[in-house]
């Protein structure tokens, strides 16, 4: 389904050719090469002009005069103009190109750097698929465009002005009657086009939606195939292939109307012409070369007429692809860092506080995530954070990251409002161990190396050793230097969660954030991996979401949630005897585990 917020910044707004002047500031570093370009481009038109002055003297001059010499020398000066032809065509055909595919990386290099700095709101709101299309399909139509088209558009455009003109000094009479015909070209070219380019924007998106569609389905190919959904995807993603045809056939159709209405008016009116002159030479009035010449550039202006009407439609959905593409360069991030952002003070203590904070998620704006929350966690203490689901315990991480800003209320680290300070140095003190780890396709070291990129092999081993993951890297086909696959498909959940550990001891940041760090290991591997996590947790804040008892007893203190509020915090001990949602849960645990030794132990802990 396609997203409101992402089909309004695809819908089309401009008729014209305008959103290409946006690719001007891509094309400005390369000045030299497009002036090269042009120069050749120039000089490849003027040849093929030449040929026509060349045509009328050979013909009155040779062929009437009876002048075998001259056709000597008229072979000669062809290979000559062949020899510039050739050599004019190659310097424009690989200047252009080159520019087409420089400015195209260029600006692939520009989206993507701009996309990675959005807010995590945004992408709440847009498909990946989108932004994918965006990245490829609207680049390559780019490239296309500035690499061929718009070399082949300046071509003609100079071929149809030089013809013009030598077509008027030739004959101004047959002249007169060939721009009788312009119009009437003109006309269909305006606006068929405009529907060419309404079409090729709606096909573009529709690939979109193809290719949003194969990413969500490819990164859930396990879920598929378990509930047998086999069948059903492939007739959805069929629908939307076929839906992406119907629209691109459409503008096929449109194209060809306008190709076909083009060549019945032009040569038609070439051949209406000829007639007319045919009958002047007949009478005198116009020699044979210059019928031959007249002849010769009516030709060059009306394949020039036709293939600027063949690019129009490159240009128009080329527009439309830049206008997709800067409308994500306009979208403006929503976190960034003020003017003249606050230092976080030095040496790092670690404080973190949260100042009567009221926050909404803006895909839901009328449901409060965070009311009124307020926790203050001193250097190097734990804190363990509980509650049901949908209690706001990730909320609390996300602003904590910056990802979001409080709608009230402050964050504050070592004392510094987060919305006043650069974000990245904000998350350079935080270290984050998620529940569902992320896991890169590349190669265990540098997964693990994400934590500090400038840290040695020596160190990723050593954290890695620290998280209990280098005997299982170890044994690897190429050991850490071995690829993990799409999302770490090659490891098993607990070992992507020792893998993501290893991240976070590398970081050795001052703050450090776990969200149920432990909750996909198996007994054995959690026993080891909490005492790693023990040894990185001391003398460093640390913030824990927990649902387990196990991690809970070992935080100095526990902050329990309940519906975006803080209600309750204390000791395992005084939480229990106090009752309440904590009590609840922590009795709902051993009850849903039917361990009679557990709850003697959890009244024990109480007593």
């Amino acid at each position: 389904m396609i997203d409101a917020k992402a089909e309004a910044r695809s819908a089309p707004r401009n008729r014209d050719l305008g959103p290409l002047r946006q690719l001007l500031p891509f094309l400005r570093p390369y000045r030299l090469a497009i002036a090269a370009a042009a120069v050749s481009l120039t000089v490849a038109a003027g040849t093929v002009l030449g040929l026509g002055a060349g045509l009328r003297a050979l013909v009155d001059q040779g062929f009437a005069a009876g002048n075998a010499g001259l056709l000597d020398e008229a072979l000669l000066v062809m290979l000559g103009v062949i020899v510039v032809l050739a050599a004019s065509t190659f310097g424009r055909f690989y200047l252009v190109s080159w520019i087409g595919e420089r400015v195209v990386a260029d600006l692939r290099r520009a989206v993507f750097d701009h996309v990675v700095k959005l807010s995590p709101s945004f992408f709440e709101s847009t498909r990946t698929g989108e932004i994918l299309s965006r990245l490829t399909t609207d680049t390559t139509v780019l490239q296309v465009v500035v690499g061929s088209t718009i070399s082949i558009a300046l071509r003609n455009a100079l071929l149809l002005i030089g013809g013009s003109v030598m077509l008027l000094i030739t004959s101004p009479k047959l002249t007169g009657l060939v721009f009788l015909v312009v119009p009437l070209v003109i006309v269909p070219i305006v606006f068929f086009g405009r529907r060419v380019r309404k079409l090729s924007r709606e096909s573009q998106d529709r690939v979109a939606d193809v290719g949003s569609f194969v990413d969500e389905t490819l990164g859930a190919i396990r879920t598929v195939q378990a509930y047998g959904h086999e069948d059903a995807e492939r007739r959805n993603f069929g629908a939307r292939v076929e839906d992406a045809f119907d629209v691109s056939v459409r503008r096929v159709r449109v194209r060809a109307i306008l190709t076909v209405i083009v060549i019945v008016l032009v040569f038609g009116a070439i051949g209406t012409i000829l007639w007319v002159g045919g009958h002047d030479v007949l009478a005198g009035r116009l020699s044979g070369g210059d019928l031959s010449a007249f002849v010769f550039y009516a030709v060059v202006v009306a394949g020039s007429v036709g293939a600027i009407s063949e690019v129009i439609g490159d240009l128009q959905r080329a527009s439309g692809a830049t206008e997709r593409l800067f409308d994500l360069m306009a979208t403006v991030p929503e976190i960034t860092a003020p003017a003249n952002p606050v230092p976080l003070p030095l040496p790092v203590r670690g404080a973190v506080a949260f100042d009567a904070v009221r926050f909404h998620y803006p895909s839901r704006p009328d449901d409060a995530a965070l009311e009124d929350f307020s926790l203050s966690v001193e250097p190097g203490e734990t804190v363990a954070l509980v509650g049901p689901s949908g209690a706001g315990k990730t909320t609390v991480f996300q602003l904590l990251l910056r990802f979001y800003d409080p709608r009230q209320g402050r964050v504050l680290v070592d004392g510094v409002d987060v919305r006043t300070a650069d974000p990245s140095d904000v998350r350079a003190r935080i270290g984050l161990v998620p529940q569902d780890p992320v896991i890169f396709s590349t190669s265990a070291l540098e997964n693990i190396r994400y934590g500090r990129l400038d840290a040695t092999d020596e160190e990723v081993r050593a954290a890695a050793d620290a998280a209990h993951a280098l005997d299982f890297l170890d044994q690897l086909p190429n050991g850490l230097n071995t690829y993990l696959g799409e999302r770490g498909v090659r490891l098993s959940g607990g070992q992507r969660q020792r893998v993501a550990i290893a991240r976070a001891i590398l970081r050795n940041p001052p703050i450090l954030l776990l969200d149920e760090a432990t909750s996909a290991l198996d007994a054995e591997s959690e026993r080891v991996v909490q005492a790693a996590l023990e040894r990185l947790m001391e003398n460093r804040t640390t913030l824990i979401i927990a649902h387990r008892l196990a991690t809970v007893l070992n935080a100095d203190r526990i902050a329990v949630m309940e519906r975006g509020k803080l209600v309750a915090t204390g000791s395992h001990g005084e939480l229990i005897k106090q009752g309440g949602l904590y009590a609840r849960l922590a009795s709902l645990q051993f009850d849903l585990r039917d361990d009679d030794g557990a709850a003697l132990a959890l009244r024990t802990v109480a007593e």
